[in-house]
């Protein structure tokens, strides 16, 4: 019996490529005012490119997004001439200004009517992210009863820790959990590997190309309760 649905969050209920612009967009414009001499040697693309370089520095922090900003951040201020310790600071205020940006997000349609009609029929929620979005500052906390990332958890999707921290949190069996992502590495072979049912949710539009299948795939979040129904019906005509 399905007693829990976990989700991804970044496209899976929005998208994610308008929100990092905007992410690092008011982070330069805080770091314009606030250390200019970086502003002044790197342009505003600057920072993308550098994520790539920190993880190839610091392979052991590559699970998490979080990490690297702060890292990335760390190592250009030095680079310019900031003291460590002002770096250090001026790195910390500067992820702050990011991470209130990284919350703006702008959800996929129907999304928050699903979830509610989902939330309703009894299911325990959580969300399950590789990334830094938060379920309460984003503006879905009334829909989930937890949440996972891979920042906390110390690996990310599809390494099955953080799938298993899930587990132990919920005091379920992973037959009883229906897992909802985009990435069919990270999010359906991932959930699948511990023995849970998958959507594959392909709302900005992918070309599947793996061996496995997921259970169910919408295209469009209000097709998702029906796709729980549809795993439902199939566990009990077996």
């Amino acid at each position: 019996m399905i007693k829990c649905l976990t989700f991804d969050l970044d496209d899976t209920l929005w998208d994610i490529r308008p929100v990092l612009k905007n992410t690092d967009a008011k982070m330069y414009q805080w770091l314009t005012i606030n250390a200019p001499r970086l502003t002044d040697k790197y342009p505003p693309d600057y920072f993308t490119r550098l994520k790539q370089q920190v993880v190839d520095i610091y392979p052991k922090i590559a699970h998490s997004v979080t990490d690297i900003r702060l890292k990335g951040l760390e190592l250009s201020l030095l680079k310019v001439g900031y003291a460590q310790q002002e770096a250090l600071d001026i790195a910390q205020q500067a992820f702050q200004v990011a991470l209130t940006a990284r919350q703006e997000v702008t959800f996929f349609e129907h999304v928050q009517s699903s979830l509610q009609r989902l939330k309703s029929q009894g299911y325990l929620m959580g969300a399950i992210t590789n990334g830094n979005a938060d379920i309460y500052r984003v503006g879905l906390g009334e829909y989930f009863d937890f949440q996972f990332n891979a920042h906390d958890a110390g690996v990310e999707k599809p390494n099955p820790i953080i799938y298993q921290l899930m587990l132990e949190h919920t005091e379920l069996k992973a037959e009883q959990i229906i897992h909802i992502g985009d990435n069919p590495i990270a999010d359906v072979q991932g959930a699948q590997e511990l023995g849970m049912s998958t959507i594959w949710v392909n709302v900005i539009p992918q070309v599947w190309s793996h061996p496995f299948q997921a259970d169910q795939q919408v295209d469009c979040l209000s097709e998702l309760p029906k796709a729980v129904e549809n795993i439902i019906a199939s566990r009990l005509a077996r």
